[in-house]
């Protein structure tokens, strides 16, 4: 890609800038137009956030959405990952595997959610299960599908050299797939976050993101249910931009040159 076709720094922070202000701006236009109980103004909610993010109970709730999420989302690429990868060398389970995940990617990941509190109970094992389950389908396919793409000449001179199939997995698919798994990764993130806080809403065991914003709409808390809105968007884009970002630009450092 030649890069008068590439947008990169300042100008991907002016994008991002533009966005922000074009949301808040749009936010602050409806709440002038409506009542402070149904559309609170951003000064206000601004305000709640601040004094929320200064209290111990709002670290504690943060602390515990970050820990599963960090424990469904690192489970959801390990295994995905790992799968995807085993696909390459077997193409038969690698069939076998995508036409599960076609099937069961189909059915919303907050739809698991009464069986696993079923079988597993009240807890937190259940919310990480559904954020695992939704991470998955991204991070495995997205391996899987690149696995596809390597060149076949690879794949034949490899084998003619003698490579067994976890040198093939190390030294020829893992390096091909790795773009399409960093994606893959940023995608999964995506689905793990919006599982996490659906479930967190639906099952409210204990503390957590979700727990909060649906606490606050029980109680008709507009101001409430706004500053938890506005803290899972900034809290999602950090680990987005920031965290994953970086890490794709250092995996892939070549293709920013």
């Amino acid at each position: 890609m030649s890069s008068s076709t590439r947008i990169t720094g300042m100008h991907k922070t002016a994008a991002m800038a533009l966005a922000i202000a074009a949301i808040l701006l749009f936010w602050q236009v409806c709440a002038f137009f409506l009542p402070d109980f149904l559309m609170p103004g951003v000064p206000t909610v601004l305000e709640r956030l601040w004094a929320d993010i200064q209290s111990g109970e709002f670290r504690e709730l943060l602390s515990s959405s970050l820990t599963r999420l960090g424990l469904g989302y690192g489970a959801a690429l390990v295994s995905g990952i790992g799968l995807g990868l085993l696909g390459g060398v077997l193409y038969f389970f690698r069939e076998v595997l995508k036409s599960a995940i076609i099937i069961l990617q189909s059915i919303p990941s907050i739809a698991w959610v009464p069986l696993f509190l079923i079988l597993m109970g009240f807890g937190n094992l259940p919310i990480i299960v559904v954020i695992a389950l939704a991470a998955f389908f991204p991070a495995a396919l997205s391996v899987m599908n690149a696995t596809e793409s390597v060149l076949k000449v690879h794949v034949s001179a490899a084998r003619v050299m003698g490579a067994s199939r976890v040198e093939m997995l190390k030294r020829v698919y893992l390096p091909a797939v790795m773009p399409e798994l960093i994606t893959g990764a940023q995608l999964a993130f995506g689905n793990a976050w919006r599982a996490l806080i659906s479930a967190e809403m639906l099952i409210g065991f204990g503390q957590g993101l979700g727990r909060s914003l649906a606490y606050a709409g029980e109680t008709a808390d507009m101001v409430g249910v706004m500053a938890n809105i506005l803290t899972i968007a900034i809290l999602a884009t950090l680990i987005d931009q920031v965290i994953l970002e970086n890490l794709k630009r250092r995996l892939l450092r070549y293709q920013y040159v």
